[in-house]
């Protein structure tokens, strides 16, 4: 095996994602996961305040937001500011690390919304192949 095709746990690295005990996994989950990865993708088109942050990435609970926005923000890749008015207003946007992780978040959704047509056909072939058995 060469240099090039070296396998990911054979790599040299200072963080290995392929490693159970690496903290780089759990930043992946956090930004991969379905909740993060939505809600990146939701404050890459600017700042938003939670409850704007909620009725855009439809279908997350108030409990979830609130849990992923602290997993992204502990990692660096949200910022939380909080504003001393009455009512007290909070808003949500990506720091730098944030953005430059949404940047390679947002190329794969457009990714895979602009070939969502070949993902619906494979899956009715994979579902004709099964049921046919």
């Amino acid at each position: 095996m060469t240099t090039a095709q070296s396998a990911p746990e054979d790599r040299d690295l200072p963080f290995n994602v392929f490693a159970k005990s690496c903290p780089s996994r759990g930043t992946l989950e956090h930004v991969t996961g379905r909740w993060g990865a939505l809600t990146l993708g939701a404050l890459y088109e600017g700042s938003l305040r939670f409850n704007e942050l909620r009725r855009r990435v439809d279908g997350v609970s108030e409990k979830m937001l609130s849990q992923t926005l602290h997993a992204l923000e502990r990692d660096g890749l949200v910022h939380r500011e909080a504003q001393l008015t009455n009512p007290p207003r909070v808003d949500y946007e990506l720091t730098p690390l944030g953005h430059e992780v949404t940047e390679r978040l947002m190329a794969l959704i457009r990714l895979l919304e602009d070939r969502m047509d070949a993902v619906l056909e494979a899956r009715e072939r994979y579902d004709a192949a099964r049921g046919a058995r």
